[in-house]
């Protein structure tokens, strides 16, 4: 396919997914089983563009001063793609399966408009309803932190230090152009351009033996920050797939007891294959059966709880750019109930001197620093443990974090913008 006919396929996309609300993963595959002449390639650089116009939804159409597919594809390849006019006017020639020629108002928007005096939430492409919380977190900032939550995402690997370390790894995954993270002494990080497709890492090797998992690094540092120690109890609460358990028993170093827990089973289904693969032996995976509690024989024991906590997943905006415009401010108040019920869940499996290690994967101040400030008026046993201690774990890179991270009273913010993260809180609690 031409670069024209893809752009004409992501605009029949985008009225798809305006017409039939549904996913853009479910619209992209469907587009796919429909079209089968197109290659991998093609498929890939339409999803690029789809997933593109999906990020700048709101200050594309703003751009183009009209909330059309057309519109949005048009807009988003000037903001996102940093296309000029004649480039824009050079692919919509009308000609085999191209788009139409650009219309004197498209021509005029895109030479002449800019998002200079935009809304901060048309701006920074967000629900307008969040505004009010991204500015208490961000202030003035937030339209570029949130530009950069629309950005997207690198393919973030961790070492499995149960089998391998990164000097081993980064010349046998180098074909992928992997290099270093920034933060994390154990992540690798595969930069990912706008029509790329992502690099089939599930059928590397290394990764078949376990040797490395995808997680981003935002990810690796909230597991760092809740320094597990080998010999410990560790109980990972809100385990899910099992993304931070297995970075929990590396960190253990398959010394102590650890023990998985979910209350959806559903989310637990891959843990098992999953820690086999790492090579984890001292992980417990309890699923729950009923109304029973999975936790029933633990009181008042385990040295760390990991909370992995249920949230609006804000800080996922640059790999799922199509749920902040599905979100709506009942979902928020769900997570908040939610977030209270884990966190006095854990509040009672904690030993005196124990720590609880709180993380979400959201920038809202009422699913971080406020649910923090709310479970220690209930449990006064318990006290924030200051940022500036738990950020020690990160070594020699402790002090260049402090100075990129938001540091709050309660914990760490990781963002984009800030730390080349996705957007995530950590909060350690200790029991007095």
């Amino acid at each position: 396919m031409t670069p024209a006919a893809r752009l004409s396929a992501a605009i029949e996309l985008i009225d798809t997914i305006d017409a039939q609300r549904v996913p853009a993963a479910k619209a992209l595959k469907e587009w796919g089983t429909a079209h089968r002449y197109a290659g991998s390639g093609d498929r890939a650089a339409i999803a690029g563009l789809v997933w593109d116009v999906l990020r700048r939804r709101a200050s594309s159409a703003w751009l183009m001063e009209a909330d059309t597919p057309r519109a949005r594809v048009l807009g988003m390849l000037r903001l996102e793609r940093g296309m000029d006019t004649e480039t824009i006017s050079n692919l919509c020639h009308g000609e085999r399966f191209a788009p139409e020629p650009l219309s004197a108002a498209e021509r005029t928007a895109l030479t002449s408009r800019s998002l200079s005096d935009a809304p901060p939430h048309i701006a920074g492409d967000y629900p307008e309803w969040l505004d009010a919380h991204l500015a208490d977190v961000f202030g003035d900032d937030r339209v570029a932190e949130a530009t950069a939550m629309a950005s997207r995402a690198p393919l973030d690997l961790r070492i499995n230090t149960l089998k391998a370390n990164r000097e081993k790894m980064l010349p046998r995954l180098s074909h992928l152009g992997a290099q270093p993270t920034p933060w994390s002494a154990i992540g690798l990080r595969i930069e990912l351009g706008a029509d790329a497709r992502n690099p089939g890492i599930h059928a590397e090797e290394d990764f078949i033996k376990g040797a490395v998992e995808v997680q981003d690094e935002g990810s690796q540092l909230a597991a760092l920050l809740s320094a597990a120690k080998p010999g410990e109890q560790v109980i990972d609460l809100c385990a899910g797939a099992g993304g931070k358990t297995l970075a929990l028993a590396a960190m253990m170093q398959g010394k102590g007891r650890l023990i998985a827990t979910d209350h959806d089973k559903r989310q637990l289904a891959p843990i098992h294959e999953r820690l086999s693969r790492a090579g984890i032996h001292n992980a417990d995976v309890r699923t729950p059966k009923g109304d029973a509690d999975p936790l029933a024989d633990i009181h008042a024991s385990a040295d760390l709880v990991v909370i992995d906590a249920p949230c609006t997943g804000t800080g996922t905006w640059r790999r799922n750019p199509d749920a902040k415009w599905r979100m709506r401010p009942g979902a928020l108040e769900v997570r908040l109930k939610d977030q209270a019920e884990v966190l006095d869940r854990a509040a009672a499996l904690v030993k005196p001197g124990g720590r609880i290690a709180y993380i979400t994967c959201s920038v809202l101040p009422p699913e971080n620093g406020a649910q923090v400030r709310s479970f220690v008026g209930r449990h006064p046993e318990f006290a924030v443990v200051p940022p500036e201690q738990t950020a020690s774990v990160l070594w020699d890179k402790a002090e260049d974090f402090a100075n990129a991270a938001l540091e709050t009273s309660e914990g760490w913010l990781m963002t984009p913008r800030r730390t080349g993260t996705d957007g995530f809180f950590v909060s350690v609690l200790k029991k007095g």
